[in-house]
């Protein structure tokens, strides 16, 4: 693979230090499972992941097929063990396709990781999100969001209001979302919200885990 496909994307280089810095205290103690990133983009955050631990086994996935190939160049540059290759996955479908040849197991997984994907994709697309991580997270896996998104029904800056509005020009499907819709699909599919964290330049994490089956 061409280090010529490598995609660089700006927003990563803002919010990589923050993220792993929630990240590193989330996923403490998951070493030795296996985490799916929904969504990998340009494949620069999954690489900080795997190098940032290196106990878990990470799987990138997009739908994009230059973002697929800048995800297997940077995965070819970094050679990290514990980065699996790229697949494709439509978040939005039914059917993950997962366990099948050369795609990431079905047996469950510990952490799934989505960062700038809600708001630029059709609900639909976190309906899937939501349904995929009920079925395929084990119970007390967490889900991580990352991105702009409302609160209580209201922008937390004019700046995401003047972007929300930007993005339902670009496609009506699209646009930030707010926290409580969220939450409530979550629990729809067994999914209990954990916490909501301020991050830089008006964005939020925000993570869910994987109820039991008794309890979801």
């Amino acid at each position: 693979m061409s280090a010529n496909a490598r995609l660089d994307s700006p927003s990563y280089h803002e919010n990589i230090t923050p993220i792993l810095d929630v990240l590193r205290d989330a996923f403490a103690g998951l070493g030795g499972h296996h985490a799916l990133e929904v969504g990998s983009g340009t494949g620069q955050h999954v690489v900080d992941f795997a190098r940032a631990f290196p106990d878990i086994t990470w799987w990138p996935t997009d739908l994009d097929p230059h973002h697929l190939s800048s995800i297997a160049a940077w995965r070819e540059g970094a050679s990290l063990p514990n980065l699996q290759a790229p697949v494709r996955l439509d978040a939005g479908q039914a059917d993950w396709g997962l366990g099948q040849s050369d795609r990431p197991p079905a047996d469950g997984f510990a952490a799934m990781v989505c960062i700038n994907v809600t708001h630029i994709s059709p609900w639909a697309t976190t309906e899937g999100l939501m349904k995929g991580a009920g079925q395929y997270l084990t119970p007390g896996g967490l889900l991580y969001l990352y991105g702009p998104y409302s609160r209580d029904r209201k922008h937390t800056a004019p700046s995401n209001q003047r972007f929300d509005q930007y993005l339902r020009t670009q496609n009506p499907e699209w646009g930030v979302r707010d926290i409580a819709d969220i939450e409530t699909l979550g629990r729809e599919h067994g999914l209990s919200l954990q916490s909501v964290i301020d991050m830089p330049v008006n964005n939020f994490s925000i993570i869910l885990e994987r109820m039991p089956a008794d309890r979801a």
